[in-house]
């Protein structure tokens, strides 16, 4: 290729059109060996979702919200967004309708699309909500839509849970992924020859990896349902019969794999690169796992918050991170397209809060001011440079490695799930059967824990488990405290707030 030929791409939509003319038979989607779409058919149908939305007078930037369970449709959908500069939100179909409603609230879409048939929740919301299975989508055009949006237009908006008892929807430029994408390629050679596994939730920032890094270099992509994936049998079969050459996942995924003996040395075949992130691994079980692949497979340990594109620094395991087994694997270094800077705790410590730079941090949080001021810094004189600061605590060691240390607040990773224990809290504290409530992280071993919640009734004789009951109808599966105690009163500090570190001392 001459330079000359090398096209200036400034947007998502024109670095997917770019993939389609490079690769249009090759499969961009794979459902199963059986069921397969090029990209030359994603680009079509994305043209025709495209059509829709403008005919829907879906303009530039608004929101449109998608209770996506990962069909052909949904992905199209994405890509449709991307193309004329409308913003996404995947979300969780199977979330409690309370949440769901808070997310609907904070980011006001225009209109919400769902996957999933008869089971749409009761959203309270004004505008249309559109089941694909309605839409004769084939009466579209398939003409091009691809706009020429800047790059620091949003595209999407991926919401985590919030410390204000209101989940936090973090968004993501263009520009930001266009740097991500690149920086996935050249990190993990990617080419049109590798197929993705897509695990990960479509409404979880693991998700962003599968997508963005396989799609938009030309790979392949397997979307892998929920039921899927909770069946190890099958999920292994699945992986296997579709010939997946990257798997991205958070570590508990595959502890469960290992778990239940259905992962051996002669498992994955084609897997090439095995990466996992969004929570501590457990030395013990990493190490299976390198015995089993490390000779035929690169294994990666991944970190970066929702905020600044996913990804921050990829770390290779090798044979040195296994000297010390009593703590987590580093973190590695920080990916070229990152600065930072470590705040210390105080004068004396080597450990402080990691601040991010460069051209992956995000645009803050949507419809959320306050928030956005609070995490998202500037650098001050003499010009003016954005930070995100990831309330994560690390250590610097001499050979530059970082390593995580812990939190700055009441945020922890469970299930590879960043979550408030505030945001927690707040449920219990809205059920008029509780006065008062304090959420505890008790960490089992260096990486596993589970989440304790300490409640006072205002009514000895309320039934408990009526308390779990209430708070599954208002938080996802995985923010639900494993232990519930009861306590006549809650210990307080000299303010008279709720005092954590005495609960901790009754565990």
């Amino acid at each position: 290729m001459k330079l000359e030929d090398l096209p200036y791409i400034h947007n998502l939509g024109q670095a997917f059109r770019r993939i389609v003319s490079l690769y249009p038979d090759k499969i961009a989607i794979q459902f199963s060996p059986q069921e397969k779409y090029s990209f030359h058919d994603l680009n079509l149908l994305s043209n025709q979702w495209a059509q829709y939305l403008k005919e829907s007078n879906i303009q530039e930037q608004d929101v449109v919200a998608i209770l996506n369970e990962k069909s052909l449709s949904s992905f199209a959908l994405m890509v449709a967004c991307l193309k004329i500069g409308v913003i996404y939100t995947n979300l969780d179909a199977s979330s409690p309708k309370a949440r769901l409603n808070k997310i609907i609230e904070r980011c006001n879409p225009k209109i919400v699309f769902s996957d999933i048939g008869s089971s749409i929740p009761d959203l309270i919301f004004d505008g249309p909500i559109v089941d694909y299975s309605e839409i004769a989508i084939d009466e579209y055009s398939k003409e091009d839509h691809t706009s020429e949006i800047n790059g620091s237009c949003a595209a999407y908006i991926m919401f985590t849970s919030g410390s204000t008892g209101f989940p936090k929807g973090a968004v993501i430029s263009h520009s930001n992924l266009l740097h991500f994408i690149q920086w996935g390629r050249t990190t993990y050679s990617v080419s049109p020859d590798d197929i993705f596994t897509n695990a990960n939730p479509i409404y979880f920032d693991n998700s962003v990896f599968d997508f963005y890094v396989s799609i938009f270099n030309g790979a392949s992509v397997v979307p892998l349902s929920h039921q899927l994936v909770k069946d190890a049998r099958a999920l292994v079969s699945a992986i296997e019969q579709n010939q997946c050459t990257f798997w991205f996942s958070v570590p508990s995924l595959l502890v469960y794999l290992l778990t239940t003996r259905v992962l051996t040395s002669n498992s994955f075949p084609e897997i090439k690169r095995i990466a996992f992130g969004g929570e501590g691994f457990p030395k013990n079980k990493l190490l299976q796992l390198y015995q089993m692949f490390s000779q035929r497979t690169s294994i990666y340990n991944v970190y970066g918050p929702t905020e600044c594109t996913c990804i921050c620094s990829s770390h290779q395991v090798c044979d040195d991170d296994f000297q010390n087994m009593n703590e987590l694997t580093t973190l590695g270094k920080l990916a070229p397209n990152f600065g930072y800077e470590i705040i210390p705790l105080d004068d004396n410590s080597e450990i402080g809060e990691l601040c991010l730079m460069g051209p992956c941090v995000g645009l803050g949080y949507y419809n959320d001011e306050e928030r956005t001021n609070g995490s998202f810094i500037s650098n001050g004189s003499p010009f003016k440079t954005w930070s995100y600061r990831t309330g994560d605590l690390v250590e610097r060691v001499e050979s530059g490695f970082l390593y995580f240390r812990g939190r700055v607040d009441n945020q922890i990773k469970h299930m590879g799930y960043r979550i408030e224990l505030e945001e927690i809290e707040a449920a219990y504290a809205g059920l008029v059967e509780v006065d008062e409530v304090g959420v505890v992280y008790q960490r089992l071993t260096a990486e596993l824990g589970q989440i304790v919640a300490f409640i006072k009734l205002n009514d000895a004789a309320v039934d408990t488990d009526s308390i779990v009951i209430k708070i599954k109808e208002i938080l996802p599966q995985y923010m639900i405290p494993r232990v519930q105690r009861v306590l006549e009163e809650l210990p307080k500090n000299q303010n008279g707030k709720i005092d954590r570190n005495r609960l901790k001392e009754l565990l």
